[in-house]
């Protein structure tokens, strides 16, 4: 009897002394297992392709932006870029159809004289004024000399109307409505002086300038034509030919 009795305070004592492991026994080993996912696991899962087509997008729009504010803060352009226009730092490159020797003169161009009597006023017409530059193809001039023929036809017209005053209020008409220009071809000498003939016979400025001959051609060749006046009488003269 008192044996059994040491058997139930042993018993009792070893519950007392280690509550924990009553605890661990008698509550969880009975509950049901929950699965967990670990952080680690997360960590290890790789993107998937709509994050790399998202994080792309972001990578270029966000250079293209800065590209773009560089470009327009001129970070990227080069030095010869930043001369022009102001500085004229332009390079003639060898070979090019508009290549001219360093050498020669300035080139000069010689104009018609006359006293604008035959210049009308044209004061019941209203249409457009404009300037059409007739250009000989038949002297085998490069663009530049092009160019700079035509320039010296705008301005003979221009200085020829200047001077005669009875004529004026076409060229403020001109000058109002933007200076509209147009570039036609001829391909003889003959047919430039035809052109000119029916131009004055209107009443229209007509201007024909003559090459001092220092660079590509003859000296006192004809190169071109300038006809200023009202669109309608202009194509009277100038209508059949083809752009430049």
């Amino acid at each position: 009897m008192r044996s059994e009795q040491r058997v139930e305070a042993r018993s009792a004592l070893k519950y007392i002394s280690a509550p924990h492991k009553l605890y661990q026994t008698s509550s969880f080993q009975h509950l049901p297992h929950t699965p967990t996912t670990n952080m680690a696991e997360l960590d290890r899962i790789p993107p998937s392709t709509t994050t790399y087509v998202i994080a792309t997008a972001i990578i270029a729009g966000v250079s293209g932006y800065f590209l773009g504010q560089g470009a327009s803060l001129g970070l990227f352009s080069s030095k010869e870029k930043e001369g022009w226009p102001n500085s004229y730092n332009v390079k003639v490159h060898r070979g090019s159809s508009d290549e001219e020797d360093e050498t020669e003169e300035e080139e000069e161009s010689e104009e018609e004289e006359g006293d604008g009597s035959e210049l009308a006023n044209f004061e019941n017409n209203n249409e457009e004024v404009k300037l059409v530059l007739v250009v000989r193809t038949d002297l085998g001039m490069t663009k530049g000399k092009i160019a700079a023929q035509c320039s010296h036809a705008t301005l003979a017209c221009y200085k020829y109307l200047v001077a005669n005053p009875s004529s004026s209020t076409i060229l403020r008409r001109w000058e109002r409505q933007g200076q509209a220009k147009i570039a036609l071809q001829t391909k003889s000498e003959e047919e430039m002086e035809l052109l000119q003939a029916q131009a004055i016979s209107l009443g229209l400025c007509a201007r024909v300038i003559q090459d001092a001959g220092r660079t590509q051609i003859a000296s006192g060749s004809r190169t071109v034509l300038g006809v200023l006046g009202p669109k309608s009488v202009v194509d009277n003269v100038t209508g059949h030919l083809k752009l430049l």
